[in-house]
């Protein structure tokens, strides 16, 4: 079997840095280089090579045909994301063909078939595309999806076979739209995020101009290609910024996710690779103390170690650090930032080498009280997300609208090229967010000396006594405990029987134990007691029983209707 050689990190063509004016040119100059996409399998194994000239000509062809089919120009074409050099091939023919690609999620472990149909069937009629396109391993489900909502479903197979006569395809302009996001952070959801050429084009320069693109440079990425920091960051970005790329599909990072480290020490360029808290957080779980890193990592050219998509915790940072410096993994490596599908994808980054800085703020700060001098002042550290991307305007605003000063906690709004044309038909959703060209981002936050600091998501907020609580802070208090991790916890208020608001705290529980199980309850109780100054509701639930989003971030407001419509069932606490 001949030993396949991955895309080089260099070649002879200028790179240029996202300077396009339609995504369709990006591909084109993509394709004249020698780079491109390397799929490996749970080992990190290369399975398929696939240069970005390879793509380039499949797209075309998979456009002829989808042209032949009758798809027109602003047509939406729904694609399940597989990281595969199938939907490499069919989200750009889409570009090409005019059509808005829509990419929608792959199945997870969480709810099962029906609830992916139905999650699916949602999203299709919300984006109302003419095909929704499919590997042929979920075709059952997905053509159930497609069959509820009333559009045509085709796996990629059956795709391939049709006839592709070479056709004239649209010209392509900077602010036509260029596909459809679904964000799983959106307050909107599943209200799908129309992107602009030009928009996408602006938000890839800044990817590359803030993190300084070098000639040497390659991405490792096990990001799932239907979120918007897998999509943008690590497929598209790569295509307009000429880069080489190795991926691990996402369900295989989750199985094995050392790999992802395997591949990053393999690499011999500078390494540039995303990932949420729990990418990190796993990684450093898995490490025993047994384990050699230097003999067995070698994660000294990891030159950015992105962190994003979620809330940054430092302390997970620095367990990061703690396991694997000895593999030459340094702390400087981090680079936070902050985005948003409603914004392409990022709207600040921090500058490179500087690392996760932290402020230590109090609580009564960020929830907007009065602090109570009788109990010792609660600090939180806050990490510092960055500075704007270039022409990328941020203000921080309070309720009333007016501008908040440096250290003043307030509303996220941006402005810029990178902002959102509109949400797909849908103009009540888009006039809440987009006021005389600012986005409502949704997010809490201050800014300090031109730097972003994200204290959370305000739809999120807890409200107990006129007093507002993260609760973010109450999680993180219970996963102090023993025995939990990252995302083991959802908190949201619920009306009590009294009629007064509380806080509610889901819990995944391990313990068999009768006994035990009372004890954990008492403890988490009172930890939350500590934290808010009032009783709570505590529930222990099974584990992998909390909603996850299609990116697998947890989901408070859908574990919270599960919890009120009895879809979700304590575990019973012996009397």
């Amino acid at each position: 079997m001949t030993e396949l050689t991955p895309t080089p990190n260099d070649c002879a063509l200028p790179r240029r840095r996202a300077d396009f004016a339609t995504f369709n040119d990006a591909i084109d100059y993509a394709a004249r280089s020698e780079k491109g996409l390397n799929f490996h399998d749970m080992r990190g194994d290369l399975q398929r090579v696939y240069p970005y000239s390879q793509m380039r000509e499949d797209a075309l062809q998979m456009a002829y045909r989808l042209k032949a089919m009758g798809i027109e120009k602003e047509d939406r074409v729904a694609l399940i994301a597989e990281t595969a050099p199938e939907f490499a091939a069919l989200f750009c023919a889409c570009v090409y063909a005019g059509a808005w690609p829509v990419p929608l999620p792959l199945p997870t472990t969480f709810g099962g078939k029906e609830s992916y149909i139905d999650q699916l069937s949602v999203q299709l009629d919300s984006s109302d595309p003419k095909i929704l396109l499919y590997p042929a391993e979920i075709g059952e489900m997905a053509k159930a999806a497609a069959d509820k909502q009333g559009c045509d479903g085709m796996d990629w197979e059956t795709l391939g076979t049709h006839n592709a006569p070479e056709a004239d395809l649209p010209q392509a302009h900077p602010d036509d739209i260029s596909y459809l996001q679904y964000s799983s952070g959106s307050t909107r959801f599943p209200t799908g995020v129309a992107v602009t050429h030009k928009a996408l084009l602006h938000n890839l320069f800044g990817h590359a101009d803030s993190m300084d693109i070098g000639t040497n440079d390659r991405v490792v990425s096990w990001l799932p290609w239907y979120h918007d920091m897998g999509l943008v960051g690590c497929f598209l970005s790569l295509i307009a910024n000429q880069v080489s790329v190795d991926y691990l599909k996402t369900e295989h990072f989750a199985r094995r996710p050392l790999a992802w480290l395997d591949l990053i020490s393999r690499n011999k360029g500078g390494t540039l690779s995303y990932s949420p808290t729990f990418g990190y957080d796993i990684c450093a779980r898995r490490i025993s103390s047994q384990t050699d890193v230097a003999d067995r990592f070698d994660l000294s050219r990891w030159r950015l170690a992105g962190n994003g998509a979620d809330m940054i915790r430092p302390d997970v940072m620095q367990q990061f650090v703690n396991a694997f410096s000895d593999a030459g993994f340094k702390a400087t490596a981090f680079t936070p930032s902050y985005g948003l599908a409603e914004a392409t994808l990022a709207v600040t980054v921090m500058p490179p080498g500087e690392g996760i800085r932290i402020e230590l703020v109090e609580e009564e700060r960020l929830s907007g009280t009065p602090r109570d001098l009788s109990r010792p002042a609660r600090y939180r550290a806050i990490v510092n997300c960055g500075k704007p991307l270039k022409d990328m305007e941020v203000e921080i605003r309070g309720e009333s609208g007016a501008l908040r000063s440096d250290h003043q906690i307030g509303k996220v709004w941006c402005r810029g090229p990178s902002v959102m044309h509109s949400y797909f038909r849908n103009e009540e959703a888009t006039r809440d967010c987009l006021v005389d060209g600012w986005l409502d981002t949704g997010d809490m936050g201050y800014m300090a000396d031109g730097y972003l600091f994200i204290v959370g998501r305000a739809k999120d907020m807890i409200i107990i006594n006129g007093k507002n609580h993260w609760p973010q802070d109450i999680e993180w208090a219970v996963e102090q405990l023993p025995g939990f991790n990252h995302g083991d916890i959802a908190a949201f208020s619920v009306e009590t029987e009294d009629g007064e608001e509380a806080p509610a705290v889901l819990v995944h529980c391990r313990v068999s134990d009768p006994d035990e199980r009372v004890r954990l309850h008492a403890e988490i109780r009172d930890r939350v007691r500590a934290i808010t100054g009032m009783n709570c509701v505590v529930e222990l639930v099974p584990p992998r029983t909390l909603p996850r989003t299609s990116s697998g971030k947890l989901s408070r407001m859908k574990a919270k209707k599960m919890y009120m419509s009895g879809e979700i069932a304590p575990l019973e606490l012996a009397a």
